[in-house]
């Protein structure tokens, strides 16, 4: 299957699940828009700001996308947070574990590197496809905003009134290396989407078909549970929306807790980097967590990355910050094109 006519340089389109979209029609901002007919490509933030983009022309990728490939660009990169920064905020959520205020916090930094803006990010999102396969790959361009996503985590999925969402969380380069912590920070992360999904859904309809299974990806190993539920009758996707974000896997527990010590900690708003990333289509929808993301936004003057790590009162600063390295290093070391020793 070949692509007629060719991706234009700066064409809008999403790739992902198999698909591709072209023929932008519009994009909103109010979660009225997904109650619409059509194929909405979803961009929403971490803050819980959207962005939704319709698209007319859907069909299935081709296996063989034209594309020139990737040119690995000398990127130097710096950090919202510098290490010791980063160890502090450790201490400081362990602090508050402590005070009972919260169980666990997901603390993250966002690299940036410039970049020449006219640098076109879709033979990047080929060459991680390539190099580094995810489950939730994505590639988003629409007006203002350009992201790629090797995310292995999915948010949410919906077939009908039936949902999933598949919460990641312990990270290690083997699972040997997995920590009793790991554990703890999964169990965690199942309770508080069971809570989510379940101001939504029928009474009784929460499962948990999966808890704490193993999953292999390219240089790292992840705990993974899955949470399955069965909508009310009459939700809307605003309700849902309401009730998941931001994903409780890249926030904490209690949510509400962790979104203020982030709010705190942390000195630069996330943006789609822990939001949500995919597409919903009347009552169907595929959306990654939007980690192990690359984007471009605004005057496209800097490329950035996000990583992070969750913090519970069994966390070390240093191996906490080595993890936010880990995640980092692999995708930052293919966009990059050398072997990152230190993000910061």
């Amino acid at each position: 299957m070949s692509l007629t006519p060719p991706i234009a340089p700066g064409e809008p389109l999403f790739w992902g699940d198999g698909l591709l979209a072209r023929g932008l029609a519009e994009v909103r901002n109010d979660l009225d828009a997904l109650s619409e007919p059509g194929f909405w490509v979803v961009v929403a933030a971490f803050e819980c700001e959207y962005t939704f983009a319709r698209f007319d022309e859907v069909t299935r990728a081709p296996e063989d996308v034209p594309a020139v490939g990737w040119a690995p660009q000398p990127l130097s990169w710096s950090s919202s947070l510098s290490q010791e920064e980063y160890m502090n905020g450790v201490e400081a959520i362990r602090k508050n574990i402590a005070r009972g205020q919260v169980y666990q916090t997901n603390l993250c930094r966002i690299l940036s590197a410039p970049i020449d803006p006219a640098v076109d990010l879709f033979p990047l999102a080929l060459h991680l496809a390539a190099e580094n396969p995810a489950p939730h790959s994505r590639y988003v361009r629409i007006p203002g905003m350009e992201i790629v996503s090797a995310s292995p985590e999915r948010f949410l999925s919906r077939d009908g009134a039936s949902i999933l969402t598949t919460p990641i969380k312990g990270t290690a380069t083997t699972s040997e290396q997995l920590l009793a912590k790991d554990n703890d920070e999964n169990v965690m992360i199942v309770d508080l989407m069971r809570n989510d999904l379940g101001s939504i859904c029928r009474t009784g309809s929460i499962t948990v078909p999966r808890l704490l299974a193993l999953e292999t990806h390219p240089g790292l190993v992840h705990l993974v549970s899955d949470v399955r539920g069965e909508l009310r009758e009459g939700i809307t996707w605003s309700e849902i929306f309401a009730a998941t974000m931001p994903p409780g896997s890249v926030s904490g527990a209690p949510k509400s807790s962790a979104l203020e010590i982030i709010s705190v900690l942390e000195p630069t708003p996330r943006g789609p980097y822990c939001g949500a990333i995919g597409w919903v289509h009347g009552e169907r929808a595929e959306l990654a967590v939007g980690i192990r993301t690359f984007w471009m936004e605004g005057d496209r003057k800097y490329l950035k990355f996000g990583t992070g790590a969750g913090i519970t009162w069994g966390s070390d600063p240093q191996g906490e910050w080595a993890e936010t390295e880990l995640k980092a290093a692999r995708l930052i070391a293919l966009a990059s094109g050398n072997e990152v020793a230190s993000l910061s």
